[in-house]
């Protein structure tokens, strides 16, 4: 399989990370994490990129793998999540996002009213609610209400779904199963980039923190615990982009492809959050130092699309199922 990049997509990947890079240091994070207007001047730079919602899957996980190298806040994320519900509605809205999680933090189709999961709800102009039967809902942004979670940089949102909520479009089952699908793939790409900034914040340190004379670095058990965690984040990323291409191309291997590529980030990202802890020590913990705005957003983004144990149920579903 030839996971090489297009010359356009390199343009697209190199593009983002640069601008990332510039207009969204941790300085911004911490802001945000005040002020939810201190991410507007990045909106504006990024806003350009919301076309990637309703294009290839590959293309916008190529762009969440770098908005979450970046943690980056706003609403570009939640409407590249959400750009097959908008366009099925026909309508213009330039930011929205999914209310599609049941109570169990499923991302499947379903009935029930309650929903969770909703990504910064206070900062699109439509919420697009799916029902089972492809039935595409609006909800007021302002009726979803703010859950507390260990990532302030970007807020999760719980809301309910009236009988009488506006009915904006329609997905048949196949289609609404397939954007479903894609969301949950680009969830694992966004949370293969906050692993691997905390792989890079962590390899920086053990580089320089010097004991006994020498990098930490230079000792067997340290450089052991980072291939670990490399490795684990190389199998995940390859998974991601494998599940990618699999719902762009209406692959029958989707479905096991989404489920292995979602379990698969949230394995490397609680490896990564446990070595970065530990190979940081006290420190990592500290409002001052920038590790520990990647691990919450790490650890809050885990569950998004479900935990990695239930899509490891769902994987031994599929197998019990084809014997």
């Amino acid at each position: 399989m030839n996971f090489t990049l297009s010359a356009e997509q390199e343009l697209l990947v190199t593009t983002l990370r640069d601008l990332l890079a510039r207009e969204c240091p941790p300085a911004l994070l911490r802001a945000h994490w005040e002020d939810r207007q201190a991410q507007e001047p990045l909106w504006r730079h990024l806003r350009s990129f919301v076309e990637l919602a309703d294009g290839p899957a590959v293309d916008a996980a190529l762009a969440a793998g770098e908005l979450g190298y970046a943690a980056a806040p706003g609403p570009l994320t939640a409407s590249l999540l959400a750009g097959p519900f908008l366009a099925a509605t026909g309508r213009s809205d330039e930011t929205v996002t999914l209310a599609a999680a049941r109570p169990d933090g499923a991302w499947v189709p379903h009935d029930d009213p309650e929903r969770i999961q909703v990504l910064d709800a206070d900062l699109v102009a439509l919420v697009i609610a799916p029902a089972a039967d492809g039935t595409l809902r609006a909800v007021p942004p302002g009726a979803a209400a703010p859950d507390e979670t260990v990532d302030g940089t970007r807020r999760q949102f719980h809301l309910t779904v009236g009988p009488d909520a506006e009915v904006v479009g329609h997905l048949d089952p196949d289609r609404l199963t397939a954007a479903l699908r894609r969301a949950v793939v680009l969830l694992a790409a966004e949370l293969c980039g906050t692993t691997r900034r905390i792989c890079d914040l962590t390899l920086a340190h053990v580089r320089t923190r010097v004991q006994f004379d020498v990098p930490i670095g230079s000792f067997q058990a340290v450089q052991h615990a980072c291939v670990d965690m490399s490795l684990e984040l190389e199998r995940a990323w390859s998974a991601a982009c494998w599940a990618a291409m699999a719902v762009d191309a209406d692959d029958p291997d989707a479905a096991r492809a989404t489920h292995v590529a979602k379990a698969a980030a949230g394995q490397a990202a609680r490896r990564a959050v446990r070595t970065g802890i530990q190979l940081h020590g006290g420190i990592g913990y500290t409002w001052e130092h920038d590790l520990h705005l990647f691990l919450r957003r790490a650890l809050a983004a885990e569950p998004l699309g479900g935990n990695t144990g239930w899509h490891l149920d769902r994987l031994g579903d599929l197998l019990f199922a084809a014997r």
